[in-house]
């Protein structure tokens, strides 16, 4: 499986929600809020920011999940605007404090939403391939956790989520 490939499983999951809740509006900016909103789920996980307490993060499947759950997100904004050229995986192989790298993900989905081009929305993709790296998630991980998570939002539609 490519990134293409999940681009089109996103598509197809896009449009049975479209049509299962009759979704008319442009969603552009709910779909942006709700990456930003998935992004700080993720750093909850890792409780990298958590300096405060001496609890360690989630295990590394519930990580896996929460970042899947952004990937469903970006995806479908990439498609909403037409950006589908990414031919493979960004692996950015540079280890450095979470945090960091949380903020500057969290700047370049704003800076995205605020400006939605195509250098921009490839930052996000960056953003996430050194996300992915200092995870330790590697391009297999992130296929067979958004192939399980994509099978339970159908059946999330289904039940009536």
């Amino acid at each position: 499986m490519n990134i293409q490939q999940l681009f089109m499983m996103q598509k197809e999951l896009d449009n049975f929600i479209e049509q299962t809740q009759n979704i008319q509006q442009d969603v552009f900016q709910e779909k942006g809020l709700a990456l930003m909103v998935e992004l700080a789920e993720l750093a909850n996980e890792t409780r990298c920011f958590k300096f405060w307490s001496t609890k360690g993060p989630s295990a590394r499947e519930v990580i896996l999940e929460e970042y899947v759950d952004s990937i469903h997100f970006i995806l479908s904004l990439g498609l909403l605007k037409n950006y589908t050229t990414i031919e493979k995986w960004p692996v950015i192989e540079e280890q450095r404090h979470l945090t960091a790298i949380f903020l500057e993900t969290q700047g370049a989905i704003l800076a995205f939403i605020q400006q939605p081009t195509e250098d921009r929305y490839l930052a996000i993709w960056q953003c996430y391939g050194l996300l992915a790296y200092n995870f330790g998630f590697t391009f297999e991980d992130v296929v067979r956790a958004y192939v399980e998570k994509n099978k339970e939002n159908y059946n999330r539609q289904r039940t009536g989520y």
